[in-house]
């Protein structure tokens, strides 16, 4: 099934770029010489296979810019074999990492974040370039992945486990956390950069290495990391093979999945796939982190800020040009202040600029593949077909300078909640918005869906707020009160319940799911009492 799945995107992604590879030459590597110089990319040869030496014997691979569909550069893609000489290299090299204090180790993710801010720009628009989102948020992507390892830092002076009371005299109990081993890392094409950051920088921190298999299509922003990360490790005579890459297909995929020495798993992707992902890690009794679907929504109550509300909405709404996995796809909104929002709302998509993500003024840029386009139609002739309208948006913007890219505008429906339509998380710019007319009709059809990554609500009424944090309330794995659903801080830990995966990242305690967690009892009495007051005679 897994295989399958991939298969078909893969084969489906190949024809997409094959009709569009003679559209242009490569204008956009030329057009930006500066980025590409500055973290060490080429044209073409750009091997995609990392393990201590670059290399790469699989197929070769053309990266695409989103804006006009043309070419930037070429990555020569790994394969099963070369991920298991990975898997070997960076076994040997956690061996000597695991040994290394903790804060030493610190001192390690301190030089990361160093290199990381002094490319701070280039990597920015690198990821505005690839994945298509606009400069700032490109930039603040980087910058999610310096957080992390500033957060790493400080955990590499604070990780601690417990001291437990003994029932019996002259006995200790603690906890023990200890590194797992090898750290597999399945990143998605929204967020190039940071899922990787998060997922390294705490594998790291608690004494991992890392193999990174990245999406097909932003193979060059991989690279482009590992060069920085394998530099930083260099500089401490450190073996660089801890933090592997292996760009490629299904195969490789599928290969790391599958293989035991991943000994935890972190996928991130669509629910489709990570529902075939984590029965594949059990089975072998690995551990997996799944962070999956969104279908994310807004509760705007009668009480609400609504200027506060509809800046909020907008952003997360259209930020990313729906690709964030923490979207808002669904606007819940007591009936008695729908219209007046609504009306804000409209006027405020009419002055989103689409365009060119390093273009000032524009807050949208294009979907990444044409085939997000086809699901952008697909989705509201749905919404059309189930009864539902188009409040504004809604075209494909195939005229004028825009007409080789991927553009479609941001777009607002009238739907019902329990419409097919909305039970399903579409990965594009697309607000679904329905009323409601009491706060636990507002929960409940928040909790409908499948998935429960985010959701927030607009209020002003205390009672309101604890209700929603509370057992009756959200069923999400991230709560949010008078904020959008996106935007989440490194601080907390990150990720969902439900259909979303139960996985966390980032912040909080995540670190503990890259641990072997031991419970250690010391006597050191002399005497072998025994536990529950049994005596063995």
């Amino acid at each position: 099934m897994l295989s399958r799945l991939l298969k078909t995107r893969t084969i489906a992604t190949a024809i997409h770029r094959h009709a569009y590879t003679n559209v242009r030459c490569l204008s956009t590597f030329d057009k930006h010489k500066d980025v590409f110089h500055a973290l060490g990319l080429d044209k073409s040869n750009n091997k995609g296979v990392f393990d201590g030496e670059w290399k790469g014997s699989g197929n070769i691979v053309p990266s695409y810019n989103p804006v006009n569909n043309e070419v930037i550069a070429e990555v020569i893609t790994g394969t099963p074999q070369d991920l298991d000489v990975a898997f070997e290299k960076v076994a040997e090299a956690q061996k000597i990492w695991r040994e290394m204090p903790v804060p030493k180790r610190g001192h390690v993710l301190l030089t990361m974040r160093n290199a990381l801010v002094q490319n701070l720009e280039p990597l920015g628009k690198l990821v505005a370039l690839e994945m298509g989102k606009i400069l700032p948020e490109g930039i603040g992507e980087v910058q999610e992945y310096i957080d992390i390892l500033e957060y790493a830092l400080g955990l590499s002076r604070t990780l601690q486990g417990s001291i437990i009371p003994s029932e019996r005299p002259g006995h200790a109990m603690l906890e023990t956390w200890n590194p797992l081993g090898t750290v597999g890392i399945i990143s998605a094409f929204n967020f190039p950069v940071a899922v990787y950051g998060w997922n390294c920088a705490i594998a790291l921190v608690t004494g991992n290495g890392t193999i990174w298999k990245p999406a097909p299509t932003t193979s060059l922003c991989a690279i482009a990391v590992t060069k920085i990360i394998a530099q930083a490790l260099k500089e401490h005579n450190l073996p660089t093979s801890l933090c592997a890459l292996v760009t490629g297909g299904t195969d490789v995929g599928q290969a790391l999945t599958h293989d035991k020495r991943a000994h935890v798993l972190s996928f991130t992707g669509s629910t489709e796939v990570g529902r075939e992902v984590g029965k594949i890690v059990q089975g072998r009794f690995g551990k997996s982190i799944l962070e999956l679907g969104g279908n994310n929504a807004i509760i705007v109550t009668e009480d609400a800020d609504l200027d506060l509300a509809s800046r909020a909405i907008l952003f997360a709404a259209v930020g990313t040009a729906g690709q964030r996995c923490t979207t808002t796809r669904r606007l819940i909104v007591q009936e008695s202040v729908y219209d007046n929002l609504i009306e804000r709302l409209k006027k405020a998509y009419a002055q989103v600029k689409v365009g060119d993500p390093l273009d000032d003024g524009v807050l949208c840029g294009p979907l990444h593949t044409r085939q997000a386009v086809d699901v952008y139609k697909n989705v509201l002739n749905r919404v059309k077909q189930q009864g539902g309208e188009i409040i504004i948006g809604g075209r494909v913007l195939e005229d004028g300078p825009l007409k080789h890219g991927n553009f479609v505008e941001p777009t607002m429906t009238r739907v019902r909640p329990d419409m097919e339509v909305v039970q399903n998380e579409a990965f594009v710019p697309v607000l679904h918005t329905m009323t409601y007319k009491t706060l636990d009709e507002a929960i409940q059809i928040n909790n409908s869906v499948a998935q429960g990554l985010s959701s927030s609500i607009f209020t002003s009424n205390p009672s309101t707020i604890f209700k929603w944090i509370g057992p009756a309330g959200s069923d999400c794995g991230i709560i949010n009160v008078n904020i959008p659903t996106n935007g989440a801080e490194i601080g907390g830990a990150f990720g969902g319940e439900k259909e979303t995966g139960g996985g966390r990242e980032s912040g909080s305690d995540s670190w503990k799911q890259y641990c072997r967690r031991g419970t250690c009892t010391i006597n050191y009495s002399g005497a072998l009492p025994l536990a529950q007051g049994i005596n063995f005679g």
